[in-house]
């Protein structure tokens, strides 16, 4: 098992990556108490099974430019098992999203072995190898790491190997494999881990919100980020989100409102959390009214589209089942509903690339009345008209 902590060992390894033909990648880390991901190692394996973890506490000042070139090298794909926080982790800390990116989870739903599937699982169904969990809860910022901790860590991109090109060689066979760069774009989106202050809002839930209050719980959820961000803990740490949003329906203008707020640290109402507080509020309540978050009012379908609705959600499980892809991934109930209502003038991703191919180009003929579905010695199947 080899771990680096030195430029010079990490720049020699990298030396050998160049002429790879992908390398697999994972990354160990802590935030249960941080805002920000400590990252502690990084590890990375090459075709022939060179792997090593890259010890970023042992030494905090390793120079990891060389890896980042890797990263950045668009002859060699950087393989990762549900990537996204990983590639956060890169993009707070570097700068830098690993390109081309393949990611086995996506591809793993494209190969039908379900939705959002764990590693662990997928090894077994795709590999038949059964991963060590027993470090999976350990502290990855302690030294010295022990062998068992090592093992475990490498074990990831060693396995992730196997899988990615038992996986290659499925969709190759299949002629999916634009189907996952495809997917696998979306998570190139800088946008997606550094989202605004001012949208940070937007992943609450609110149940029946009104504009002005929305305006005020932007102006919280935005302090309250930036804070956290200061800081760095946790976001929950400093007000939980159902305490926000209490706070937004009954915005305070002076201390002693915040006591009738259930959960509001007592004490706190006159002191610097309850001043801030206050603050942020009243700056959403004075925001002028052009600025306010627009309510999104709840699609209902029509009555008369309830039929093809209802259609839409067979045709899709018989196409998923045929195709073997998940349903989840080829389109969601928003898309049916979209496709029931609007049929091809629907904005919907169903209507697009591969998705179409399988499952939007016969969903319009169905809509159309050109192909209906037909009860056949108890299997659904689809008959042209």
């Amino acid at each position: 098992m080899t771990i680096l902590t030195t430029d010079k060992a990490l720049k020699q390894y990298c030396k050998t990556l160049e002429k790879a033909a992908y390398i697999t990648v994972d990354t160990e880390f802590l935030r249960d108490k941080t805002y920000y991901a400590k990252l502690c190692l990084i590890q990375v394996s090459d075709p022939k099974k060179n792997a090593v973890a890259i010890d970023v506490i042992a030494n905090p000042d390793l120079d990891l430019t060389p890896l980042l070139k890797i990263f950045e090298n668009q002859k060699i794909p950087k393989v990762f098992h549900a990537g996204r926080q990983d590639l956060e982790i890169f993009w707070q800390q570097y700068e830098t999203l690993p390109t081309p990116l393949y990611d086995t989870q996506i591809a793993a739903m494209v190969c039908g072995y379900g939705d959002q599937i764990g590693f662990d699982n997928l090894s077994q169904k795709a590999i038949g190898k059964r991963l060590d969990k027993s470090q999976q809860f350990t502290d990855w910022s302690r030294r010295p790491l022990s062998d068992k901790q090592l093992s475990y860590a490498l074990d990831d991109v060693l396995y992730l190997v196997d899988i990615y090109e038992h996986l290659v060689k499925e969709l190759d066979k299949r002629g999916r494999t634009s189907w996952v760069l495809e997917e696998t774009e979306a998570l190139l989106e800088p946008d997606l881990y550094d989202l605004p202050l001012g949208d940070i809002w937007q992943r609450l839930k609110v149940k029946s919100p009104r504009p002005k209050q929305l305006a005020v719980l932007r102006e919280l959820a935005a302090w309250r980020e930036q804070r956290a961000q200061e800081v760095d803990i946790p976001r929950g740490r400093i007000l939980r989100d159902d305490i926000l949003v209490d706070i937004s329906f009954h915005p305070p203008a002076k201390p002693k409102d915040l006591q009738r707020v259930r959960g509001f640290p007592k004490g706190q109402e006159d002191k610097k959390l309850g001043l801030a507080i206050i603050e942020a509020a009243q700056k959403g309540v004075n925001s002028p009214k052009d600025s306010w978050p627009e309510v999104e009012k709840k699609k209902i379908l029509p009555p008369h589209c309830q039929p093809a609705l209802e259609l839409l959600k067979m045709l899709l499980k018989i196409k998923a089942a045929e195709n073997d892809v998940a349903a989840r991934l080829i389109a969601s109930n928003e898309d049916l509903h979209e496709l029931a209502e609007f049929g091809e003038n629907a904005k919907t991703t169903a209507l697009k690339g591969w998705r179409k191919k399988i499952f939007g180009d016969d969903a319009l003929k169905m809509l159309s009345g050109k192909i209906v579905l037909q009860l056949h010695k108890n299997q659904v199947k689809l008959k042209s008209i």
